[in-house]
């Protein structure tokens, strides 16, 4: 049986080394013909190569993973999608995706992952991908709801429960993560990144600079401007143009926590 072509996506170069190592030590079927730091490059490679899998990085600068799409299904190739965020799931899932692991890549999926393609290749039809995707809601279907994240740390990655999380500061291109123990975490992606993926019931953007996980705010007052403080003994600005939202946020969340 031919090996699959196929292309690594990642703005990483750590989370590109890793899983070219991974696929080179463990999936012999796979032949890696091209590395992509964008969207961008894989569209060249995608012209380039006739590519059978993808493997496909979410969140990056420019363009995410799933701007890739289209000349994805155009190029009839598969994608898995490798993603630092659970929280894509169930979109993956609409964007037709063959698999979706989460960083750091487990071995053992990597390789079923690698299996699905070449059976999905072999069969290469409409309704085996259906079932496919089936399959995969179901087995996404039976995890709990989204309870933390795979933050970039060094060489590695940090598992972070978003209980955890008191709130994340923009450092220009980068996030600060202040957590509830007083540790911080700096990452290389900007806030807005983060804005689009934590439960906006618990996480609120609350200025340019900042977002508030609710479970954290000990008082509000509006007496020089609205200003919050948080349980870490930190007091944060609320802009004018999100002071409604903050409000309405912070009324529904307490809501429901007085409900349980």
């Amino acid at each position: 049986m031919a090996a699959l072509n196929t292309i690594i996506v990642d703005d990483e170069e750590f989370a590109r080394s890793s899983l070219y190592f991974l696929l080179q030590e463990n999936c012999p079927d796979v032949n890696i013909c091209g590395i992509a730091k964008s969207v961008n490059e894989a569209r060249f490679l995608l012209q380039s190569f006739d590519v059978d899998l993808i493997f496909l990085d979410i969140a990056m600068p420019a363009e995410n993973g799933f701007s890739l799409i289209p000349q994805a299904q155009e190029a009839n190739a598969n994608v898995v999608f490798t993603t630092a965020y659970d929280q894509y799931a169930l979109k993956a899932i609409k964007a037709n995706a063959l698999d979706y692991l989460l960083k750091p890549i487990d071995i053992d999926e990597l390789v079923a992952a690698v299996e699905k393609a070449l059976k999905q290749r072999a069969l290469n039809d409409a309704l085996n991908r259906s079932n496919s995707l089936k399959n995969l809601e179901e087995d996404l279907k039976e995890q709990k709801g989204v309870c933390r994240l795979t933050l970039p740390s060094g060489q590695g990655y940090r598992l972070v429960d978003l209980d955890e999380i008191i709130h994340i500061e923009a450092d220009s291109n980068y996030s600060i993560f202040h957590l509830k123990n007083t540790e911080k975490i700096t990452v290389s992606k900007v806030l807005k990144d983060y804005e689009e993926i934590l439960p906006e019931d618990r996480f609120v953007r609350i200025h340019k600079s900042s977002i508030v996980n609710l479970k954290y705010v000990k008082e509000y007052n509006n007496k020089n401007g609205l200003v919050l403080s948080l349980s870490n003994g930190q007091n944060i600005v609320v802009s004018r143009r999100r002071a409604s939202d903050f409000f309405e946020k912070m009324k529904n969340y307490s809501q429901l926590q007085s409900e349980k």
